[in-house]
């Protein structure tokens, strides 16, 4: 079994180190087991996406075949985290980290939740916007918290404060994701995640707004890294200040190249981010930033 759960959690860094760069990038600053967790975490997170996002239609399948595929892997994963084994290997290595950092059905039932609207929701209002938010950002955001409470060197206390600002983060992270990723979200699936968005008449004093709530989410999630142990307090603090960078990248893009192109971080830019989040921090516990970030960098 400790062999089979190795494997699969080298399977999970596969997915990582694929799917995202800006996220592999801040799980190299924590320690061995915490970034091995987090690393299972987002494999079932970007493996559950892929299914909705046109894997499963690319392949082949109705809409039909992939609600029920995706309804065989929250079964699975359930089974998983009663059982602690899984023939799946991404599902397993999930369920190893769940079991071990009191990861249950509270966080899993509402992510599977908002997966599954994407095959039936395509415009979104205010209230179910929010529920989607909960379910696919918010609660990976308590995830990842869960476990770095479990790391010997956690402080204790502040749990509300705790919570809150992971859940501020995962939320900024997908507003990010729901901005930059317009161009194919709108043309490519057909969904429309802000409420009353018109993607033909996108203006850019929309966009500038949408811009500012995620930097309010941004500001709120970074008071909440003083309650994080040192080297998980270091890669949250790399990866706000990436999505910072990149929420700044969408500020200086006029709305009507949004609706075309998709914005990213260049890897030049993000390695210069990550060096200037290190140095600092290399011989000394992080300390909380005591300034919204994105006010920093445009000194």
């Amino acid at each position: 079994m400790e062999r089979y759960s190795a494997t699969a959690s080298s399977s999970a860094r596969v997915v990582i180190k694929k799917y995202s760069t800006s996220f592999s990038l801040a799980c190299r600053m924590l320690d061995k087991q915490s970034r091995t967790h987090i690393e299972n975490v987002y494999a079932l997170v970007r493996l559950v996406d892929e299914v909705v996002d046109g894997v499963a239609r690319e392949a082949g399948l109705s809409d039909q075949a992939t609600a029920q595929a995706l309804d065989r892997l929250e079964a699975e994963t359930e089974a998983a985290l009663r059982s602690g084994y899984s023939t799946n290997m991404i599902v397993h290595a999930f369920a190893c980290t769940a079991r071990l950092s009191n990861i249950g059905t509270d966080l899993t039932r509402p992510f599977f939740t908002s997966m599954r609207n994407d095959l039936s929701i395509s415009n979104h209002d205010e209230a179910s916007l929010d529920q989607y938010i909960f379910g696919s950002a918010e609660v990976v955001g308590l995830m990842c918290l869960r476990i770095f409470r479990c790391a010997p060197d956690s402080p204790t206390g502040h749990e509300a404060e705790a919570e809150s600002a992971a859940r501020r983060l995962g939320a900024a992270f997908q507003k990010v994701n729901f901005l930059r990723d317009l161009a194919v979200d709108t043309s490519e699936l057909g969904r429309c995640y802000f409420p009353g968005l018109d993607p033909s008449g996108f203006s850019d004093d929309h966009k500038n707004e949408l811009v500012r709530e995620i930097r309010e989410d941004l500001d709120a999630a970074a008071r909440g890294i003083a309650h994080l142990p040192p080297r998980a307090a270091l890669a949250v603090i790399l990866a706000h200040r990436l999505f910072a960078e990149l929420n700044r990248q969408l500020e200086r893009t006029t709305a009507a190249e949004l609706r075309l192109h998709r914005v990213s971080v260049s890897s030049g830019r993000k390695a210069t981010i990550a060096l200037q989040t290190l140095l600092p921090y290399a011989f000394k516990r992080p300390r909380p930033m005591t300034r919204p970030q994105h006010e920093e960098s445009q000194k």
